[in-house]
């Protein structure tokens, strides 16, 4: 079959939209027509390079190059063709991509960790996680996923585990947000952060994921909600889904929140900026409570060993760290669940989706993305209504 996506061939490359030929599915394969793609940062990780284990690095320990790539790991689309033993969606199914293809076997999933399945190893590996063979190529160039959904294309085949079935009455744009950003944030506040009601929360990053940390905070019961991001857009869609307060920088939130809670600050600070750079750690622990929480959901470059972070803080004020992947959620029950919660109108996503773009407008989406101008972006089949 022949389609196309959109190519990223190295770090500091635009991504190319290529002519691509896809092969059948293997066994335990799924062929899947992608209606829509969220424009998540994590795929923009990898033109930074923040994402890229260095070329030296990954020389010296023998690793294959992860380029050229097809991006895009948030998607929904129509399975068009299953491989043989595929029992959980047949043709016709909308599905939403999962770059979490929980095996639930493993260690991790058996005791409800299935963000942090052991199948995680296999995604930036080349080849398909089945069998480890190319099937998706331009002209003689074999091509790499992303997280092994490559949602960045016309169609690509992919694990079955990396596809779970939704409703086909749903929106393809809002469940294809569902299966990384919206995930990612509500759970950042609900699962990892365990925001409890009368808490006082503050989510430091307001973009595709940290939205959602707003909204999780404030479904969670949380009594003040802060978002600080330095974009009045953010700050003001902070505000409709339920921020109580909004600031342009963490050191304004500092200040402010030392009055407005008598000094004792917040329960949970969630980190989700667009980049996390370990010299923010310091005033995201001053805006710390004693016994409180700091959940840090934004990536590091994978370079950066180091963090501003008082130990003396830490250990006598009582006060934890935590990393989280996917939200700390189970996709296989949380993408179906927020989905609900959207149909029901408890959790609002139609609002976050500022614009939609055509495979061939990609890099115009992050442009716009990174100076600010909208919450979301998402690729779709149909040209955009920009």
């Amino acid at each position: 079959m022949e389609g196309r996506a959109a190519v990223l061939w190295g770090v500091g490359e635009p991504w190319k939209v290529e002519t691509i030929q896809v092969s059948p599915p293997a066994p335990g394969e799924v062929l899947v027509q992608w209606e829509a793609a969220g424009l998540c940062h994590s795929d923009d990780h990898f033109v930074t390079g923040d994402m890229v284990m260095p070329e030296e690095l990954r020389k010296q320990y023998g690793l294959p190059s992860p380029f050229p790539i097809i991006g895009g790991h948030e998607g929904a689309g129509t399975v068009l063709e299953v491989g043989s033993g595929v029992t959980s969606v047949v043709p016709g199914d909308l599905v939403a991509a999962s770059f979490i293809p929980a095996c639930g076997r493993c260690r991790w999933c058996v005791t409800g960790r299935q963000n942090i399945c052991n199948n995680g190893s296999e995604l930036m590996k080349p080849g398909q996680m089945v069998d480890g063979v190319v099937r998706h190529h331009c002209g003689d160039q074999p091509l790499n996923l992303y997280a092994k959904c490559g949602t960045f294309a016309d169609y690509t085949v992919v694990a079955e585990p990396s596809v779970i079935k939704v409703d086909g009455d749903l929106p393809p744009e809002v469940v294809a947000l569902v299966s990384c950003g919206v995930a990612t944030g509500w759970g950042s506040a609900v699962h990892r952060a365990q925001v409890q009601p009368g808490d006082v929360v503050v989510v430091v990053g307001c973009g595709g994921v940290g939205i959602n940390a707003v909204q999780g905070a404030v479904m969670a019961g949380a009594r003040l909600v802060a978002a600080v991001d330095p974009v009045p857009l953010k700050q003001e869609m902070a505000r409709k889904l339920g921020a109580t307060h909004s600031f342009s920088s963490m050191t304004e939130a500092i200040a402010e929140l030392r009055g407005v809670t008598r000094g004792e600050m917040a329960d949970k600070v969630i980190m989700v900026p667009s980049v996390m750079y370990g010299e923010l750690m310091a005033e995201a622990m001053a805006l710390t409570s004693k016994g409180g929480t700091c959940v840090v959901t934004g990536v590091a470059p994978m370079t950066q060993t180091e963090s501003s972070i008082s130990l003396m803080d830490l250990a006598m004020m009582n006060k934890e760290i935590k990393g989280t992947i996917f939200g700390s959620g189970n996709p296989r029950f949380d993408i179906p669940h927020l989905l609900e919660l959207y149909r029901l109108g408890q959790l609002r996503l139609d609002e976050l989706i500022t614009r939609t773009y055509s495979l061939e407008e990609i890099n115009e989406g992050y442009d716009d993305m990174k100076n600010g101008r909208i919450i979301r972006g998402v690729i779709t089949r149909e040209r955009s209504n920009g």
